[in-house]
């Protein structure tokens, strides 16, 4: 049954259009997307943003995955084995990545602060498109929830609209749970604190309390466009079939696999309950300082889910075949985007990228969701494919950051790289991927006062923790080639003071030292 599940799977992914029935474009579409200034780029952009996905598909050597369609992308574009995000949270890492600027210049490190708030002025990477005469548009999740940016787009922001369960008994318990809730008095919408003057845009958000959760995964028995990815993936085929001749900058973005793990059964049946494995790794690291450290607290506001103490085995393993159906379904909505791009004639003109936020804890050191500074948060999958590019199908080991992203989409459709980026363009690897390349990539994360700056060279991942103007209260130092799980912290050891001194040297010099040679 279950290699029946994986062939039916296949076949409905690499062609044809999968089992949704793409909608109808809705009249008038063509007319209302509006006319610009004769753009100066060379190519469209295909811009795919994937909520909480990990490096966790075959094209990155995980051969139990089914991603047919972002190996398929894999193959005919670059690869980038070993990309960072700039922070391991939604609001915070998009915010880097579409401003091209790192936290600490974009003071962004929550869910609710809009990076208008410190930086009114900036061009983001749409904007800076859609004032070079392109039209641009965003679908669904690109900034986070609730902080759209409406000087990106050309048209309203689009999203997609329905219940992110469809299961009768859920939608029933969170029916009754909402409304014990504000019986209770304890369900408080979300309240806008500050808006922009100019444009309304929503600045600064409350943090509610209490939300109405249900299960952490679902498989409703229902076709890909009842849940909101398939209604996204419906809105940009329908998009691309009339945008005409115009240059694009199509910002398409998916919810999974974000929690809760809600995917078509179909998904589920790729992956037997008996071949789901548990993280080799499931606790701290040796010696690791307890801020690196976090309670998953994001999973633990699903109903079913403990408020406190270990997650079991049976729970985990439910979780991990849920993570691994929801990357499935999200990866046949990507295909079906791409192979409209392709039916249409667009994909030799057009620049794709496809990135995840961040990365994910799987139950690796005990941990679930993202919020740290560890590989398996900070590292994510990008994937860019480019017209003409030399290098077609490979994969490169250089470092790159996401805010390298904004001046990369630049550089491949010929407009000039803006002043004021914090990333360096990876355009030169997706010619020549071995060229040497950067010393480090930086991330960081703030927890209870401390913040902790990371680094990964080549070979080290090395952390510290401090609070504001006072010395480092913890740090961490793994050694990716005899430990690429990072579960022994070897900072705190003698032998290695004069090595953990020299990556304390290039943590504080920061990413500029740490750019190709000669581009310093």
């Amino acid at each position: 049954m279950a290699n029946e599940s994986r062939r039916e799977f296949l076949a409905s992914s690499l062609g044809g259009l999968g089992w949704s029935v793409v909608a109808a474009a809705a009249p008038g579409l063509r007319a209302a997307l509006p006319m610009s200034k004769a753009p100066s780029g060379r190519y469209n952009v295909l811009f795919i943003a994937v909520d909480d996905l990990r490096p966790q598909t075959r094209c990155y050597g995980v051969e139990k995955m089914v991603t047919p369609s972002l190996d398929a992308l894999a193959a005919s574009g670059t690869l980038f084995n070993r990309a960072y995000c700039q922070q391991a949270v939604c609001s915070p890492s998009r915010t880097s990545l579409l401003t091209g600027r790192r936290p600490d210049t974009t003071r962004i490190y929550d869910l609710q602060t809009h990076f208008r708030n410190y930086l009114p002025d900036v061009v983001t990477l749409p904007q800076y498109f859609k004032q070079r005469g392109y039209y641009t548009a965003g679908f669904s999740k690109i900034y986070h929830g609730g902080l759209n940016d409406p000087l990106s787009w050309s048209v309203p922001w689009w999203r997609p609209k329905g219940p992110g369960y469809l299961k009768p008994e859920t939608i029933e318990a969170m029916r009754a749970q909402r409304a014990r809730l504000r019986a209770e008095g304890k369900l408080q919408p979300t309240k806008v604190l500050a808006r922009d003057p100019k444009t309304g845009a929503v600045l600064k958000v409350s943090r509610p309390r209490y939300r109405v959760r249900g299960p952490s995964w679902e498989d409703p028995d229902v076709p890909d466009d009842a849940l909101p990815d398939g209604k996204t993936a419906n809105q940009a085929i329908s998009v691309l079939r009339n945008v005409g001749d115009r240059r694009f900058f199509l910002a398409v973005g998916f919810l999974k696999p974000h929690l809760p793990f809600v995917a078509p059964k179909r998904y589920y049946g790729l992956y037997p309950k008996d071949r789901i494995t548990l993280a080799d790794n499931p606790f701290p690291p040796k010696d690791c300082p307890p801020m690196a450290l976090h309670n998953s607290g994001e999973l633990r506001a699903y109903s079913d889910i403990p408020a406190k103490g270990k997650i079991s085995d049976e729970k985990a393993l439910e979780l991990i075949r849920g993570y691994y159906a929801a990357t499935s379904y999200v990866d046949a909505q990507i295909g079906r985007v791409v192979r409209e791009l392709d039916r249409l004639g667009l994909r030799r003109n057009t620049v794709i990228v496809v990135w995840g936020d961040h990365g994910w804890q799987l139950g690796e050191h005990g941990l679930w969701c993202k919020h740290t500074n560890f590989e398996v948060a900070a590292r994510a999958p990008l994937i860019c494919s480019s017209p003409g590019q030399r290098a077609p199908g490979r994969k490169t080991d250089a470092l790159v950051e996401f805010v390298d992203i904004y001046p990369a989409l630049c550089e491949l459709c010929d407009l000039p790289v803006p002043e004021g980026l914090e990333g360096f363009s990876f355009a030169p690897l997706m010619d020549t991927p071995d060229r040497p390349w950067k010393k480090a990539a930086f991330s960081q994360y703030p927890r209870g006062g401390y913040m902790g700056y990371s680094i990964r060279t080549d070979r080290y991942r090395y952390t510290e923790w401090a609070k504001c103007g006072e010395k480092p209260a913890g740090a961490e130092l793994y050694d990716h080639q005899v430990d690429p799980n990072e579960n022994v912290n070897l900072a705190y050891r003698p032998e290695n003071r004069e090595l953990t001194a020299r990556l304390s040297g290039m943590l504080r010099a920061g990413w500029r030292a740490a750019l190709p040679p000669g581009r310093g």
